[in-house]
């Protein structure tokens, strides 16, 4: 981790946000593609590092069916700076890691990955957390680790999973492409003409470690000591997220000064891509807003 360097990419290979580059971090022989976006004065609030779900990549965070759909352009449009993180097992380091790795090498990369970024770019005030679905583990492991985060932003990511869903857990069918969406229009007309170099697959090690989810969290949640906000889609079909079901997860949560759980009506599984990525996207900035604004510690639920 320690001979880690920031390596900046040339030409694109698939189109991208006015505004939103390519990089690459380099942590521990470890190659991570990224997107980038920074605020118009390079002088960020602070950073916004954004985790896909399993079976996509970082471009989910900037997607191309609408101009309103983007994270990238629209929290640096509000002074953040937006890395989106292609996880290890996607992108460039499919190569170095065919296999994938498990949330806990993935959290020790991304931790290297994030110090090397530092080092290179203005980070403002440190880093947030955004994830979606297999992203949200991560940045829970991470968060875990006791890295310096500042908070933590899920979305798609519960505890337990829907009955229903646990015999899909590790064979995809059209059963968990509709998990995955929920009812078509809640995403504009193009989006699956544009997804195409988003979606990849899920590295093996990683899927092994699904079914195990459950009891990793239960292990891993009192030691999140930082402010955690979790969304549910509307038709979010993989997780259990009634009344009863975000009680006890939040009451897992136990260390975190401020433990926050919404539903976005409107919305299925994959958020950041539908019609209301916008607005979820705002209220997940809005939170990294009341984060930098309150005194360091203070806080509630």
């Amino acid at each position: 981790m320690r001979h880690s360097r920031v390596v900046e990419q040339s030409k694109p290979p698939q189109p991208l946000s006015t505004g939103v580059r390519r990089l690459t971090l380099e942590a521990g022989g470890v190659t991570l593609s990224c997107l980038l976006a920074e605020p118009p004065d390079g002088r960020p609030r602070a950073t916004v590092v954004a985790l896909h779900g399993g079976g996509m990549s970082a471009g989910y965070f900037d997607g191309q069916a609408h101009p309103d759909l983007s994270l990238l352009t629209l929290g640096a449009r509000l002074g953040f700076t937006v890395l989106a993180v292609d996880r290890p097992g996607y992108g460039l380091s499919t190569g170095r890691l065919p296999g994938g790795q498990t949330l806990a090498e993935q959290a020790e990369v991304l931790e290297a990955a994030m110090e090397r970024f530092a080092e290179r770019y203005a980070t403002g005030a440190g880093c947030f957390l955004l994830a979606h679905s297999y992203g949200g583990k991560l940045a829970l492991v991470t968060a875990a680790r006791g890295t310096g985060l500042l908070a933590l932003d899920v979305s798609g990511c519960g505890h337990r999973y829907d009955p229903g869903a646990v015999g899909l857990l590790r064979m995809p069918t059209g059963a968990d492409r509709q998990r995955n969406w929920g009812p078509l229009r809640l995403y504009p007309p193009d989006t699956f003409r544009s997804i195409g170099s988003l979606v990849a697959p899920m590295p093996d090690r990683e899927a092994g470690e699904v079914a195990r989810w459950a009891g990793m969290f239960d292990e891993l949640a009192p030691r999140v000591r930082v402010p955690v906000r979790l969304t549910f889609a509307e038709h979010e079909a993989w997780w259990l997220h009634g009344e009863s079901d975000i009680a006890d997860l939040a009451g897992r949560l136990t260390a975190a000064p401020v433990v926050r759980v919404e539903h976005q009506p409107d919305a299925g599984h994959n958020i950041s891509l539908g019609w209301t990525a916008r607005a979820y996207h705002l209220r997940a900035l809005a939170f990294f807003e009341e984060r930098l604004a309150l005194p360091q510690g203070l806080g509630g639920r």
